[in-house]
């Protein structure tokens, strides 16, 4: 998982927000509740980071999710589904 500008994480009862991505630093949010977006910024390098985030799990919005979901389709690429159909 490569980490990103905006991405929301839960850790216990606490969520993190990234607010500032940059090459060598991470700052964040610390809130109670993302909805009311209240909390504390903090400041650490990517490395601190990464070890604060151990065990904490990616909250993914309602929107987001929607869009992981694949439509159904054939078990074959895009294209080889055609290629069988016309050799029978």
């Amino acid at each position: 998982m490569t980490l990103e500008q905006g991405q929301l994480w839960k850790k216990g009862d606490d969520y993190i927000r990234i607010t500032q991505w940059a090459r060598l630093s991470i700052e964040y949010k610390l809130m109670k509740d993302p909805a009311t977006k209240e909390g504390t910024l903090h400041h650490l390098s990517k490395k601190e980071f990464c070890r604060f985030l151990k065990g904490a799990t990616l909250v993914v919005p309602p929107s987001a999710a929607d869009s992981l979901i694949e439509p159904e389709s054939s078990s074959a690429p895009i294209g080889i589904q055609d290629r069988v159909e016309d050799l029978h």
